[in-house]
Order: C-alpha cells, then structure tokens, then sequence
C-alpha cells in the first residue's frame, strides 16, 4: 500500500554550450521527481522533464495527482491502470488546465512513471521484463485508450499484441546483444564548427553509427557548412540527424529542408511549430523520400494519432517523460506499430527509463530495434546509470525503470 508521497524539484546545470538548441538556448536540466513509498519501504521513483523555469509548478500539480493514490495498492491499481490515468487526466479542474497537455500533463507523467517503477520493484523485476511478461490484455489493461476508438480499440490492441507473439523468442536475443544508441552529443548549437568536427571524431571512435547535429542558425548558411562538416567526419555510412526544434517556419523550412538533402539526412526533426500538423504533411511531401521525425513537443496519444493519420511523420519520438508517462508512450507505440511507424524515443530522461521501454516495444511489439537517442550528461546523477559500450545500450538488470537519483536517495 501507498503510505507517503515525496515530491522534488532537481535541477542540474550543464557544462558550457552542453544542450543547447536553436530555441533553447540556456538549458538548465530538471525533473519533477514524484517518489510514491509503499508500506515495505520501496520507493517508486518517476519524473517529467523540463528545463529549470517552471519545474516547481510542475511538482505543485504532481502532488495534487499522487495524493489521490495515497492508500491505495500499487498491484489494485495497475490491474486497470488504464482507467486510473483515464480519472486522473480527466479530473475536472486540472483538466481546463490542460487538457493532456502542458504541465498538468508533465505532472501525470511524472506520477504514472513512479506508479510503473514502483510496480516493477515491488516484483523484483526490471521494468522491460515485467512488461515482456505481461499478457496482451493486461498491457491493455494499463493503457487509456479514449479518443482514439477510430483507430485503436481495446480488442484491436489485444489482437495487435497477440499478432506479435510469433518471433517474440527470437527478438529476445537483443537483450544479451544490446540495443543500438545514437550520439545526440555532437552538435549541440552553440558548439563551435571544431568542436562538433572533434566530437564526431570521437563518436566514431566509441563506436556510434548513427549522430545527430542541431541546425536552425538565423544564418541558414551555417548549418549547410556544419552538416557537410558532420558528413564529411562520419563518412557515408553513418546515419546523420538534423534537429530544428521547431525554429523554422513553413516558408522556411521548404527552403532550408532541400537546400541540407544534399548531405542526405536520415532524418530532420522538429523543422517547425509541433502544433502545424498540416505544415509538416506540406514539408513532409515536398522533401521526399527525405523523412521527417516529430514528437519531442507533441504533448498526448490524439495529437501522435493525427500526425500519423496525415502520414506526415517518418519516425515517432514519443517521450514518456514529455507526454503522460509510460502508459501513453505504450499507447503511442501501439499507434506506430499499426501504421508501420518507427518509434525512437526523445530521452528527457537521458535513456534510463527508455532503454527499458524500446525493448518492450521491440520484444513484444515486433518494432524495429532502430537505436535509442544516447545523452550523457546526467549520467553520474542516477544510481543506475545507462550503460552505453560500443555505441550500444548494455540490459539493465537492477528491478525497476532506472530513475532513482543519487541526491534523492
């Protein structure tokens, strides 16, 4: 049973240029940490992700959603957990503040992530293991399925996951190979051009196949000179991702978008405002077969349904940090795999509770084991670090989702 409730407000500046992007320019790295301790001590540790400014409103609103489970039993409430995220981001008054998005929905994420961490302590289980083990309907049975009934029902996602049992035992195999990571570190924007060359040297080195650089310079001529520089180190066989967040307008990224296909970019991400559906659909059919990936800023499971629904989105990068935890991530995922989308996390959590999330999607999901977005700077904070060797994330065994920090502990 639920006895108490611990929320904190953690911030961790970050080493000179270190996260920044062309909007966010100062980041200071933050988390809403709802910690829910049961009646055996254990702790289920969970947070939301944000920049600094604001993360103590992002508590406030946290306590008012993990109160309501206070008493309650971890196992009772996730056996329909799906209707409980449904009360909760429902609740009347802190609805007209969302709905499903903005703090409020920061706030729930940070509560149902501790309610998933606290479930798969209480089981001496690693999350991706408790989840792998789960039957179809009981995944279902976690997951708030409203407002998307044109698309997914409760039976279809049961069928869903039933379909992709066949090759669940071969799949497995990646949990002694380890999942693929890329290097998001390369190119933050306010990296110097020798600095982003010498951190592809680098990335290179450690054994990474895939890196990612931040573009969306006032100067659209800098970020041509700093893509082809990212190409010209990494050579042709590696994966190169180009990261707007959201600085460009559509006019803009038109322009810009096929000017930066001449270095051939797997990906660009975020080129324009998260809210433009149909902006991106315009941009997404005027650079084919150049993909774009969405999702970092896309707040709930009805607005990912849109995106896929306009066929606009290339790869998904649903956070469970970011959108209402890992029960709406699980949602998403479910959306993608219909669709034939491949999901690759945002990692506002720097990996630790990703890591656990793709290797279900790939496990019992049938996703694609693409790579999962690899951030370092956090690393010494958390008590069980991600494990990252040869540009792959080595299985976390430790019980749990990986998200207990140190100063907390």
């Amino acid at each position: 049973m639920i006895q108490k409730i611990r929320v904190n407000d953690a911030r961790f500046p970050l080493a000179k240029g270190a996260g920044s992007d062309a909007i966010h320019r100062d980041p200071i790295y933050s988390y809403a940490v709802t910690s829910l301790i049961d009646d055996s001590g254990i702790v289920g540790t969970g947070f939301a992700f944000t920049l600094g400014e604001g993360n103590d409103l992002v508590c406030k609103a946290a306590e008012f959603y993990a109160m309501q489970l206070k008493g309650r039993d971890i196992e009772e409430l996730m056996a329909d957990f799906g209707s409980v995220f449904n009360q909760l981001s429902n609740e009347q008054q802190f609805r007209w503040l969302g709905p499903h998005k903005g703090i409020v929905h920061l706030a729930l994420a940070s509560v149902t992530n501790a309610c998933y961490d606290l479930w798969a302590k209480k089981r001496g289980l690693p999350l991706w293991k408790l989840l792998n083990d789960l039957s179809a309907e009981e995944v279902v049975s976690t997951l708030d399925l409203s407002y998307l009934e044109d698309e997914l029902t409760a039976g279809q996602a049961i069928h869903l996951l039933k379909e992709n049992l066949a090759g669940k035992d071969k799949r497995e195999r990646i949990l002694q190979t380890g999942y693929p990571g890329y290097d998001t570190s390369i190119g933050w924007f306010n990296y110097s051009d020798e600095k982003v060359r010498e951190n592809c040297k680098k990335a290179i080195a450690e054994g990474f196949t895939a890196m990612k650089l931040k573009v969306g310079s006032t100067d659209p001529e800098r970020d041509i000179r700093r893509s082809h520089i990212v190409r010209e180190e990494a050579g042709d066989s590696v994966k190169v991702m180009l990261d707007a967040n959201q600085q460009w307008t559509l006019p803009q990224a038109l322009k810009i978008c096929k000017e930066l296909q001449g270095m051939n970019p797997y990906w660009i991400e975020e080129p324009t405002h998260p809210d433009d559906i149909l902006a991106h659909k315009v941009l997404a059919d005027a650079i084919a077969p150049t993909k774009l990936a969405l999702g970092e800023h896309v707040p709930n499971r009805i607005i990912f349904k849109n995106y896929l629904q306009t066929g606009s989105a290339g790869f998904i990068q649903a956070d469970a940090v970011r959108v209402g935890g890992v029960s709406e991530f699980i949602t998403i995922s479910l959306l993608c795999r219909k669709y034939g989308i491949p999901v690759v996390p945002h990692v506002g959590d720097m990996g630790q509770l990703h890591q656990h999330l793709v290797l279900f999607n790939h496990i019992s999901m049938g996703h694609e084991a693409l790579f999962l977005e690899h951030i370092p700077h956090l690393q010494q904070h958390f008590v069980h670090p991600v494990k990252v060797t040869g540009g792959v994330y080595q299985t976390p065994m430790e019980p749990g989702s990986s998200c207990d920090l140190k100063s907390l502990n």
